[in-house]
């Protein structure tokens, strides 16, 4: 497709409350769909947050979420990307299902675990990356503090990534660090990025929001505030071509010296 719209649906993830999470995005996708929307981003872990006292349980869950969001995904026509808790074994992987239209276009477990938080403690860390060819063309996929590993998004660039989508729970005081990455990513890969982060007080975590959607000169489409809300921004790729055109940086890389 030479245009589409994309959304990111920024919102407060109840911690442990699965039920309360998918309510909230039963309500959101039609009206993110209502104003054209065709793709839409989720928050980091959106169904259940990092409820780590029951989080294989909470995991146990996730096939039906996915199971409903196909069905909304074809009544929508939307392209949906958002990660949640998968079950494996003792531990649980932090998983994106790429839904387009009904169907399952790939699957992205996050590749590395933020050990600060302990996450190595509780989740199993991806070992593959995801380009998912979709819909609405090549939809590359990074959660949260993949954002920090330059060397991912720019694998997923080369392979022909059009767009890269970034849920998150990145809290405070790091935004300045979260702004500055994900303009980052779009510039270096000259490619569209679409992040969604959650929002307010989740467990003993303040987050900021900020969910941005950002295009290949690193040029801010839309971005959020600290409160729930839904931002859509158009994404031309004849943009994307004719900057990488004008300035071109994949024609010149020299990968046999790095």
């Amino acid at each position: 497709m030479t245009s589409i719209r994309a959304a990111a649906i920024q919102f407060n993830v109840k911690q442990g409350d699965v039920d309360a999470n998918l309510a909230y995005v039963r309500e959101a996708l039609p009206r993110a769909a209502g104003q054209g929307a065709n793709l839409v981003v989720l928050p980091e872990m959106w169904s259940s947050g990092f409820s780590y006292k029951n989080l294989n349980e909470l995991a146990l869950r996730t096939q039906g979420i996915v199971d409903e969001l196909l069905e909304l995904s074809a009544r929508y026509k939307l392209v949906i990307v958002g990660s949640m808790p998968e079950p494996n074994g003792d531990k649980v992987f932090n998983t994106i299902s790429v839904l387009d239209n009904g169907t399952l276009a790939g699957v992205y477990r996050k590749i590395h675990l933020f050990s600060l938080l302990g996450e190595d403690r509780a989740f199993s860390g991806g070992d593959s990356w995801l380009l998912a060819e979709t819909s609405i063309g090549k939809v590359g996929v990074i959660i949260c503090y993949d954002l920090r590993f330059p060397e991912l998004s720019r694998r997923l660039a080369i392979e022909g990534a059009q767009v890269i989508c970034v849920p998150a729970q990145w809290p405070k005081p790091r935004q300045e660090h979260w702004r500055t990455l994900l303009r980052a990513r779009a510039i270096e890969n000259q490619l569209f990025v679409i992040s969604c982060n959650a929002c307010g007080i989740i467990g003993k975590l303040d987050f900021f929001g900020m969910s941005m959607i950002i295009n290949p000169k690193g040029e801010i489409l839309a971005e959020a505030g600290e409160s729930e809300v839904e931002i859509i921004a158009p994404l031309d790729m004849q943009v994307m071509n004719d900057w990488r055109s004008q300035i071109p940086c994949f024609n010149d890389r020299k990968p046999e010296l790095y």
